[in-house]
């Protein structure tokens, strides 16, 4: 048997963890669903002598299509069962395939439709399940579903636009490398060649050059060495929790990268609340779903925070505002949508405002990282530029 670990929540929608051996993910879910949890997230144990694999996750896209196909079928009165053959037959996702067969055995077995996406963690968003469970009780799985999709489609635009800006950053740097290597490896070994056989003084440049020459051709292990512990010891560290709240509180300390990770968390933590509140999710369970969504120990912990104190009569307005993660504009909407009982549709009106302001904070962060790479780039050429045309001039002043 396998050991796995699990976070869930009780029926009164506080968070639960703890281990437990099974013969696979799916029981564990099951095991857990029996004694009233609902799992949030299950993986199995991994210890350094072993190595387990586990199941590859399907692209945010897929599951977009998917939402968007099912509503429509059950919109047109379709079996959900008929709805999921006809998909799966389609789709070219080998893993959403195999989902998608599982789920109809799961509804043949009697499960409901959401109980059938919560035995697959690993696709589908924790919030999906939330939403799901709701909509199957008032009847709008339709709308759901479409709402789901919109809302998969502005995280999946979001992170394309992001990746988009920085292909052509990430160009200039490579090709920078590129440059430095063949420099390094080719070219000034035999300009240092040449220098030492005519005995010539070389300025300082040169010789500073020459010295980081003869050090990474020495010592390049090293460098290597160094640089793949610093990349095991982060990977190590992102599966502990005091290393994975350390690695993210740093990354929302960085400059201009840390407001545009906080807008970026902030328009997903609205987009989830509205969702999930407008589906009729109580809000303290609505809460601990949103804290998974926040992919950031620093905002969990922070939301987790605020829902214990929500629930001990303090409301959220105020909780939120004492965590100082959220921005001003994200506080008022809070606290309007509280006293007005409109908080869903203060979330959806503040999610819309930050993904308006995550464009510009992407659109600031391309416009001062791309001429901050071409700068270092130049740097670094003319740096090698100098060295070898004042050493150049340098030995021609001595010949003569």
């Amino acid at each position: 048997m396998t050991k796995f670990t699990y976070d869930a929540l009780d029926r009164d929608g506080n968070r639960v963890g703890g281990k437990v051996a099974a013969e696979t993910e799916r029981d564990v879910i099951e095991s857990l669903r029996a004694i009233g949890l609902r799992p949030l997230k299950v993986k199995p144990r991994r210890s350094i002598l072993q190595y387990e694999l586990t199941p590859k996750k399907v692209d945010a896209e897929e599951i977009m299509h998917f939402s968007r196909q099912l509503g429509v079928f059950v919109k047109a009165g379709i079996p959900i069962m008929d709805a999921l053959g006809i998909i799966a037959s389609e789709t070219a996702d080998k893993q959403l395939r195999k989902v998608l067969l599982e789920m109809i055995d799961a509804l043949y077995d009697g499960q409901t439709f959401a109980a059938a996406v919560a035995q697959h963690p690993h696709v589908f968003p924790n919030y999906y399940v939330g939403i799901l469970q709701s909509a199957e009780l008032t009847g709008n799985l339709d709308v759901v579903l479409n709402q789901l999709a919109d809302y998969i489609q502005r995280d999946v635009d979001a992170k394309s636009q992001f990746t988009s800006a920085l292909i052509y950053p990430a160009v200039i740097m490579v090709m920078a490398v590129v440059v430095v290597l063949v420099l390094v490896i080719f070219v000034l070994p035999k300009f240092e060649s040449f220098f030492s056989q005519l005995g010539a003084n070389l300025p300082l440049p040169t010789r500073i050059l020459l010295s980081m020459t003869a050090f990474l051709g020495q010592f390049w292990w090293l460098i290597l060495a160094v640089v793949l512990i610093a990349a095991v010891g982060g990977i190590l560290a992102k599966r502990q929790p005091r290393g994975q709240a350390f690695i993210d509180g740093l990354l929302l300390k960085m400059p201009v990268l840390g407001g545009l990770i906080r807008a970026s968390i902030v328009e997903r933590l609205c987009r989830v609340l509205a969702s999930m509140i407008d589906s009729g999710v109580s809000l303290p369970e609505a809460m601990a779903v949103a804290a998974e969504c926040a992919n950031n120990a620093v905002y969990r912990r922070g939301m987790e925070a605020i829902r214990n104190e929500m629930m001990e009569g303090r409301g959220i307005a105020g909780p939120l505002a004492a965590t100082g993660l959220f921005p001003t504009a994200a506080q008022q909407m809070f606290r309007v949508g509280e006293e007005t009982g409109t908080l869903n549709v203060q979330m959806e009106t503040a999610a819309d405002y930050y993904k308006r302001e995550l464009d510009q904070k992407i659109k600031r962060f391309t416009s001062l990282f791309e001429p901050a790479v071409i700068i270092v780039v130049g740097v670094v050429v003319g740096f090698v530029a100098v060295a070898l045309v004042t050493a150049m001039y340098g030995v021609y002043n001595q010949v003569q």
